[in-house]
């Protein structure tokens, strides 16, 4: 299927991508806070976090790339699927950052919109058209 390239996708895909550049570089340049936040079943939790800054940074190119962007989609998604631990992990332990408790006003959102952002990998990439494809007469 070939990948309709409306406006809203392109924009969807630029803001994506910006978000998944500033996330990259925080994890590589600020680590902390994430290594705080990686559950105690993770092995080698700073090298992880830099790993998963490499691999939001890789994702970027790759939706920018046209011939890669399905995979830097589904690779996104994959990865908003993999750090959903750590955000419940942040939440249920109650872990300060910066000597901070966040509240479930910030938890509670976060958490629900993870299957947001694995949707918004997916439509912005192309992979799938849903909910706005037409249907066919």
């Amino acid at each position: 299927m070939a990948e309709r390239q409306t406006p809203a996708r392109r924009i969807a895909r630029w803001l994506l991508a910006l978000a998944y550049l500033a996330a990259g570089i925080a994890h590589l340049r600020s680590p902390a806070g994430f290594i705080a936040i990686t559950p105690g079943w993770v092995p080698w939790p700073a090298q992880v976090v830099a790993l998963t800054g490499l691999a939001e940074i890789a994702g970027t190119a790759g939706l920018m790339i046209p011939r890669l962007r399905r995979a830097a989609g589904i690779g996104l998604a994959l990865y908003a699927l993999c750090v959903w631990p750590a955000n419940l992990n942040h939440a249920l332990n109650d872990i300060p950052l910066r000597g901070v408790h966040l509240s479930w006003w910030y938890h509670g959102p976060r958490l629900a919109l993870q299957p947001v952002i694995i949707w918004w990998a997916f439509w912005a990439s192309g992979v799938t058209d849903w909910p706005f494809r037409r249907r066919r007469s």
